[in-house]
């Protein structure tokens, strides 16, 4: 179960594939299944649900109760979610029918960066969360490690599975194509010998744009052979902080507007990959580029840290500090050989220890250890 369907098909998919063999899945999230596409057949089913995003008391309650009797009816063997509100609503609901095996995986903390009273409500319903589950995944040891020092859950009741990630990189997919790089760097008009440096997800203040923006300013008034590349959909009215970057440094900053299907391409016709985040449960998308051949520029915190071997896959800054970021840049920028040799090294890791092969057997292994203790097949 999950808020919405596309966060089930990004981040589930291959678990899904490996587990319809043995199980029966459904699948339980807002929207409309037509966004699943060839997940659903015969093994999979969906089942549209109404949770809003944001907190809505009255909303909530309904969607609660929806659930319960949804579970209750279906007879369920487990409940398994994602997403911190879909969390909330499938423990309690699992709980209040019984369902025998209730699993949340936790992919970073909304109250991670916040402070007062809104970090209170936040982190006292993941507690509840964690108190009506049967066991609590994370996607990184790291977070786990946060989560216990914030006493959101014990350490008896949190596991991490393999290695860390929610779901394993494609390591097929996630390959280098000098063809792709060629033709993209072309449609973007970036000269074949400029340093890209990019960032590729959702815009948001929580995703340190603002310190990525002001230290590509820095870096570029010394190094004009740098470039930014920033892909993904504007969440929080970011845009025109990037409209301009790109009026100060024309042909230098490169804007592409929405969620892509293929990152891949995005991450080949790059050079070094950025994410200067506040919070994050894993960092996936540093891995998925790593596996393409990027070394990263990334906050020094929980998550990131198991994405990033600092200095050998790439360079980990404080957070916030744009300076860090600008330095980190230009050195990158003007070290060619130690850039290709941290991105081998990248490359290397996310196959040998975050493949989506790995990632997923490990899940399916979870589940046939914990159906065994009652004896359920």
């Amino acid at each position: 179960m999950a808020t919405v369907p596309f966060v089930i098909k990004w981040f589930m998919k291959p678990h899904i594939v490996s587990l319809k063999d043995k199980y029966d899945i459904s699948l339980v999230s807002s929207g409309s299944g037509k966004e699943l596409g060839d997940l659903l057949d015969d093994s999979v089913s969906f089942h549209s649900l109404q949770i809003d995003r944001k907190i809505s008391f009255k909303n909530d309650v309904v969607a609660l109760f929806k659930l319960w009797y949804f579970f209750r009816k279906q007879k369920f063997d487990c409940v398994h979610s994602i997403m911190p509100k879909s969390g909330l609503l499938a423990m309690l609901a699992a709980r209040m029918a019984r369902v025998p095996f209730r699993f949340h995986t936790f992919t970073g903390q909304v109250w991670a960066n916040k402070t007062g009273l809104s970090r209170f409500l936040l982190k006292l319903l993941d507690k509840v969360l964690a108190m009506n589950a049967s066991l609590v995944l994370a996607d990184s040891h790291s977070q786990r490690k946060f989560l216990l020092e914030n006493n959101i859950v014990t350490p008896h009741s949190i596991i991490v599975l393999a290695d860390g990630s929610i779901a394993g990189v494609d390591v097929n997919r996630f390959q280098y194509s000098a063809s792709v790089r060629t033709q993209l760097r072309n449609e973007l008009k970036i000269g074949r010998n400029a340093v890209v440096f990019l960032f590729l997800g959702r815009l948001n203040k929580d995703k340190g744009l603002m310190d990525l923006s002001q230290a590509f300013k820095t870096t570029a008034q010394y190094n004009e052979n740098v470039h930014l590349l920033v892909v993904g959909p504007d969440e929080d009215g970011l845009e025109f902080e990037f409209s301009e970057l790109a009026r100060y440094f024309p042909g230098r900053v490169h804007r592409v507007v929405g969620f892509t299907d293929c990152p891949e391409n995005y991450m080949s016709a790059a050079d070094v990959f950025c994410l200067p985040s506040y919070r994050e449960g894993f960092g996936m998308v540093i891995i998925e580029a790593g596996a393409i051949g990027l070394p990263a520029i990334a906050s020094r915190i929980y998550g990131i840290t198991d994405a990033v071997v600092d200095g050998k896959t790439g360079i980990l800054h404080q957070p916030t500090s744009d300076k860090e970021i600008s330095e980190a840049m230009l050195f990158l920028a003007k070290n060619d050989k130690l850039r290709h040799r941290m991105g081998a090294a990248a490359r290397d890791r996310a196959i040998n220890k975050f493949s989506e092969e790995q990632v997923s057997q490990a899940l399916l292994g979870f589940y046939r250890k914990m159906f065994s203790r009652c004896g359920a097949s």
